[in-house]
């Protein structure tokens, strides 16, 4: 259950346990977050525009930063980038008018963004 300590180790025990803590949240925050990277990747080439799929499938996820305590991913995609952009927010045709846009990049991050979310509480929760 529980361990007795002397009064004047309470703070070292505070301090230890508070320790365990963090490291068991960077965890599953760090876990969290790589899910939710891999998920707006599927997301996106599930909901992108097809011609040839190359596209939809040039999407890939990178570690950008990783410390004790945080984790940073990047998804993008190497080959097509130039797309995205006018593909999400549509764009000027030459000889006048526009190209409708096709969101496939923003409901896909904010479904990864619910996901996360739920995932860390769900992970300190049951942690």
């Amino acid at each position: 259950m529980g361990k007795k300590i002397q009064i004047d180790e309470l703070a070292e025990a505070v301090n230890e346990q508070l320790e365990e803590y963090s490291k068991l949240s960077a965890e599953v925050v760090k876990t969290a977050v790589t899910k939710a990277g891999n998920s707006v990747k599927k997301g996106i080439g599930e909901s992108a525009p097809r011609q040839t799929g190359r596209y939809a499938k040039s999407w890939r996820t990178k570690k950008t930063k990783e410390t004790s305590t945080e984790l940073e991913v990047t998804v993008y995609s190497p080959t097509r980038y130039m797309l995205a952009h006018l593909l999400e927010h549509g764009h000027a045709k030459r000889n006048g008018g526009r190209v409708r846009a096709i969101p496939h990049i923003a409901p896909a991050e904010e479904a990864a963004e619910e996901e996360l979310l739920r995932d860390i509480e769900r992970g300190l929760r049951d942690g």
